[in-house]
Formats: C-alpha cells, structure tokens, sequence
C-alpha cells in the first residue's frame, strides 16, 4: 500500500520544494479524537521518512515539546529524533525545530555541524521563539515578554550564523555572549545550513526579513499569505537580502471532492473541544502580548484550531487535480514550499507522491504558458 511510482518529471531549481511534519508527538497533526493510522513511534517514523523520500519530499520537519499539551501528551526530543531519520534516508533534509531558552545557539552550532558532515548536509534548523508560557515554567526558565523572544532569536540566529562562518567569533548581546568561538568542523552545506523561522507578528517578519533563510506562514488565505509575503519581501529588500516561503496546510486528498471534505467535518465533528479551547486560549494570549497585538491564531476559529499551524485553512482539500492546481497557484503568489501534515501519515504521503506531485510538476512546467497568455 505504500509503494509510490517514481516521479515521471526531473526537477528543476525552481521546482516548489515539499515537506511533511514529523508526527514524533503522539496525536498526530489534529486536536481529534478521530481514528489516525499515525504513529509517534520510530520505527513508524523511519519508514514514513523512507516513504517520503520516494515520493519526492524534499523535508521533514521535526516538532518541539518539551512537555504534553493539548492531547499530544507523549513527545520524542527533535535533535534526537532527527539523527534517526537522517540516518534512514539518503536525499531527504531533516529540519530540527529548536526552541532559544532551553537551548543555547552554541551547543546547537555544534550539533548542527556534526549532522550535517555525518548525514551529507542534509540538516536545518527552525529556530521557534516560543508560545507555550507551560514549558518554561516547568522547567523553572523566565517566560520572556512577546517581542523579548524573538529578540532572543534574532541573537540566536546571528550566533548561529557566525560560529558555522566564522572562527575566533565572538559577540554581545542582550540574552548571549560568545567569547572568541571556533568551531571545527564547521557544517558541510555553505554558506550554512538553512535556517527556518515562523511567526505572524511584526517582530517575527522583522527577524525574517533580517536574518532567516526561510519564513514558514501558517495556514491562510490566498490574499493572507500574498500580504505576509509582500510584508516580509519589503522587510528583506531593505537589508538587500532575499527570503523564500513555505505555507503550511493539512492535505486531505481523495478520489472525489464529497470524500474529501466528509473526512475534513468528521475530524472536527470528533474534535477534542476541551484541549481544541485550552490550545487556541494559550497561543491567542501569546500574540496578543505582541505590541501590535497580533500574532500567529489571532483570527482562527474554533476549526481552524483543531488543526495545530491552521492548515485547513490553506484549503488542499479535494481531488488530486484540485489540489495541484491550487498548489501551483500559491508558487504564483510567492509560495516556494508547502509544508503538509496528514490524518493518515504513511497512506497519503505516498498518495500524495502518486497523485499529487506528478501534476503539481506538470503544472509548473506550463506555468511560463499560462502567465503569458492574456487575460
């Protein structure tokens, strides 16, 4: 069942890049009770990530939680789990989510630079500022201020990238000092290993623009993620630098559009209300303590929340030939990845190797056609 048909297309550099999140927390991608032939475990997470890999994914996005939330009660540490899946595979990039406050950009350069020479630069990083006060508290760390974590990891970032570019580095800033650093080896990929950032707020498109390689948008609307990327472009331009996109969205392909969207209301309809209204209170205060009050989830409803980074909302939901074609209209809009979650992990992400990206590739070798045609 979970063979995949290699890709009938070669890829080309323009080519939008793909990734899947690592369900290595237990619950899945979706706040449901709804029955998931999804596993936390390794051995389901390695052959997920060999899957992939055939079906021509391009990533694999590692989660962080340090403790159970809002029905993922069991989790599997990121920088562990991500060693595991880069050993597995040959051609997949693992992305680590990383969270500054437990962790020291230090100690992370130097993780980071081992699994990228062990695993042929194959390794990133998402650094995450943080939204869940719970974990801090738990492990007796200062809960900073909205703004303050992501200040926070702008140092982060810019400590990252200085012990991996450069030696006898050093700095001083307000939440990191590093005094005359060198770090032997430094990572394989060059300049550096990619470095990926989220966030809605106006402090997370700064640090975007400023010093990330990429900018993960949650789940939205053609017109909202057309405003993040102009926001974020214009953010880029003025340090003369460029930034590429990825957008999240919880992929519910099947053969007839009515299956599609049956499956979408049945995961709602089981939707675990009480953790659904304990997860959307908690990351609403976090962007409301934003100075602009507004952040990631400011306006997502109730179904929206069922699914983590608001992926329903991005709407590949339907056939194959629905879903391609609303993927290659988010590359129109700026898009260059799509990061996908899944109810049923290793089933689709084969399905969508089969039946999705063989279109997707189709569709875009048409594109310079169809944005020459006249309207």
């Amino acid at each position: 069942m979970n063979s995949v048909t290699p890709l009938a297309f070669s890829a080309q550099p323009d080519d939008l890049k793909f990734a899947y999140w690592v369900p290595n927390v237990s619950g899945g991608l979706v706040v449901s009770k709804i029955p998931q032939r999804t596993s936390w475990d390794l051995e389901y997470n390695i052959r997920l990530a060999q899957i992939a890999e055939q079906a021509g994914f391009d990533y694999a996005l590692t989660q962080i939680r340090f403790i159970g939330s809002y029905g993922a009660e069991h989790q599997h540490e990121s920088t562990t789990f991500s060693t595991a899946l880069l050993a597995a595979t040959r051609r997949l990039k693992v992305i680590t989510a990383i969270l500054p406050g437990p962790w020291h950009p230090g100690v992370v350069a130097k993780l980071g630079a081992s699994a990228d020479q062990l695993f042929g630069g194959r390794w990133a990083v998402n650094v995450v500022s943080g939204w869940f006060q719970g974990e801090f508290e738990a492990l007796g760390l200062p809960w900073l201020e909205h703004d303050a974590r992501y200040r926070r990891s702008r140092e982060f970032i810019q400590i990252l990238k200085g012990i991996w570019t450069e030696d006898n580095f050093s700095f001083k800033g307000e939440f990191y000092q590093i005094n005359n650093f060198t770090l032997k080896p430094k990572p394989l990929q060059t300049p550096h290993p990619e470095i990926f950032q989220g966030g809605n707020s106006r402090a997370a498109q700064e640090n975007a623009g400023t010093v990330s390689d990429w900018y993960f948008m949650n789940g939205n609307t053609p017109d909202g993620h057309r405003a993040q990327i102009e926001t974020v472009s214009s953010l880029a331009r003025r340090s003369r630098r460029w930034v590429r996109f990825g957008a999240n969205a919880f992929v519910i392909a099947r053969d007839t559009e009515r299956e599609a969207w049956a499956e979408l209301e049945a995961i709602i309809a089981h939707a675990d209300a009480e953790a659904v209204g304990a997860f959307g209170t908690a990351v609403k205060q976090a962007g409301q303590a934003s100075p602009e009050g507004k952040g990631m989830w400011q306006d997502s409803q109730f179904r929206d929340l069922v699914q983590y980074n608001d992926g329903f909302r991005t709407n590949l939901i339907g056939t194959p030939e629905q879903i391609a074609e609303r993927i290659v209209r988010l590359k129109r809009l700026g898009v260059n990845l799509i990061l996908c979650g899944f109810l049923h992990f290793q089933d689709e992400v084969a399905y969508f190797g089969e039946r999705i990206l063989p279109l997707v590739r189709q569709l875009e070798r048409a594109l310079p056609e169809i944005d020459a045609a006249p309207a």
